[in-house]
């Protein structure tokens, strides 16, 4: 049974503000380690791993071994964070 949506609390997230002087979140390494474990627990495989983003701060990414599979956002709305993954699968891949 797949997860109907993924919501895992963290307390004391860092945020800073953008150039329009709006709140920003940023995932913490805290939150990317807690994330690799539910993934690795909800779908049943060590292969699975999460990890920063290069030049982003508000997301990370999933992957598979090498091959990467999608990105988790983060999502904050009246204190409450929660995280979206977004995965891409192509036409091609479904016939193998």
């Amino acid at each position: 049974m797949w997860p109907s949506a993924l919501h895992i609390s963290i307390p004391h997230a860092k945020t800073s503000c953008d150039s329009h002087g709006e709140m920003e979140s940023a995932v913490t390494p805290e939150e990317i380690r807690k994330l690799d474990a539910y993934f690795k627990k909800v779908f049943q495989t060590p292969e699975l791993k999460v990890q920063a983003r290069p030049k982003k701060d508000d997301s990370c990414e999933l992957y598979k071994g090498d091959e990467f599979l999608g990105v988790i956002y983060l999502d904050e709305d009246e204190g409450e964070r929660s995280y979206n993954l977004s995965m891409a699968i192509l036409d091609i891949d479904l016939d193998e």
